[in-house]
């Protein structure tokens, strides 16, 4: 029997996609907003695809403070959008 691929909708563009090709961003119990590279840090976590247009698109949207529960201030935008360009080049 084939293993089940866990897929996940990424909040910029809408799309379906397996777990492991999009990136997921955590609110932490203590409330702080970060990347998540493990896929496993405990909290909230919602995903997107590993660009920049789909986490800016998430964020003027709105959806991606409503998936985690919290506000999204303008420098976390930045920080994560930084973060976001390290992971695509690891």
């Amino acid at each position: 029997m084939p293993k089940k691929i866990p897929m996940r909708q990424c909040l910029g563009c809408r799309e379906m996609k397996p777990k492991r090709e999009l990136q997921r961003v955590v609110r932490s119990p203590q409330g702080q907003v970060s990347i998540d590279k493990s896929g496993k840090s405990p909290g909230r976590g919602a995903y997107i695809c590993h660009s920049v247009d789909c986490l800016k698109k998430a964020i003027r949207a709105k959806a991606l403070a409503r998936a985690l529960e919290a506000e999204i201030p303008q420098e976390l935008t930045a920080v994560l959008a930084e973060q976001l360009e390290a992971t695509r080049d690891e």
